[in-house]
């Protein structure tokens, strides 16, 4: 089974207006909320795909009660940690031109509720592939990623990483199977500038070289790469006219993982459709409704590029 960690879950709320005047009253229009954070959109998008997951975080409050009754609603199975600080809200809106991100910080989580949540992975015996997204709410330093990652190790479970602290560089020792930096990412957590392709390769062997089993390197429109330490493979970008890129990345890991982890010989096809539908919720209001997958697929290109 695989389990999606959100140390850090959000309620986003997503709204459009037509331009921003600041002392004005701006009408907004086209509001959604959604039960939100980086674990719990590649949660929901694998159960899109027809992939099962468990989804784990902490939860706090109103807003905390919202999300976990909104998944449990979507029949999906969720194993929550409570704490007494609210669940963040976020606020992404577009003004018509471009997208303004309003992000909070998160909830407070205390040292006995982080000890909660190792229990719950100790426990957690049908866990074969934990994904960990997002960021680290107030209260929780980054060696925690090392206290999960540990008892992963432990009990034989995979780990996906899909987080943008500069503790990324230390955790690779532990050997994740898959991590997703972007390109910003490289430069900041590892120091590394890339200008083309010649030095994308190398950064891929370098991270290779580092534990990782395996490394998903996102570009935006500029395409991805994919390395499984023997190939490496390029895919396309599908052009789209942006709404909101809040929960795209997440979509676009969990497209690849739907097929990946079942098939990992089919680079190709989880490669496209990981771009299909990061494309596909970029044009949306949070996730939306996926309903242009299927034709983006189609329009991804996939080469090999080198080993």
């Amino acid at each position: 089974m695989i389990y999606t960690l959100t140390t850090n879950p959000a309620i986003d709320m997503n709204i459009t207006t037509d331009g921003l005047k600041r002392g004005l009253v701006n009408r907004t229009f086209d509001t959604v909320y959604t039960p939100n954070g980086k674990g719990v959109n590649v949660t929901l998008t694998l159960k899109h795909f027809g992939v099962e997951s468990v989804t784990t975080g902490f939860f706090g409050g109103f807003s905390g009660e919202y999300i976990v009754e909104e998944l449990e609603r979507r029949d999906i199975q969720v194993k929550p940690v409570w704490v007494d600080d609210t669940t963040r809200i976020n606020i992404f809106l577009n003004d018509g031109e471009g997208e303004f991100k309003l992000v909070n910080s998160g909830s407070k989580v205390e040292t006995d509720q982080q000890e909660e949540m190792l229990q719950l992975f100790e426990r957690a015996d049908d866990c074969d592939c934990l994904v960990i997204s997002g960021s680290l709410p107030p209260g929780i330093t980054p060696s925690y990623y090392e206290s999960i990652l540990s008892i992963c190790k432990e009990k034989g479970i995979d780990v996906v990483l899909d987080i943008s602290s500069p503790k990324l560089r230390d955790l690779l020792k532990y050997e994740p199977l898959l991590i997703k930096p972007n390109d910003e990412e490289i430069e900041e957590i590892f120091g590394i500038k890339m200008k083309d392709e010649e030095e994308i390769i190398h950064v891929l062997g370098f991270l290779k070289e580092q534990g990782v089993r395996n490394v998903l390197l996102t570009l935006g429109d500029k395409g991805a790469y994919f390395s499984n330490g023997e190939d490496i493979y390029y895919s396309s970008s599908q052009p789209i006219q942006l709404l909101s890129s809040a929960c795209a990345g997440d979509a676009a890991l969990a497209g690849f993982l739907s097929i990946w982890l079942k098939d990992p010989a089919n680079v190709e096809d989880a490669m496209k459709r990981s771009a299909a539908t990061g494309a596909n919720v970029a044009e949306s209001n949070a996730l939306g409704d996926f309903a242009n997958v299927d034709t983006y697929f189609h329009n991804i290109k996939v080469r090999k590029v080198g080993k």
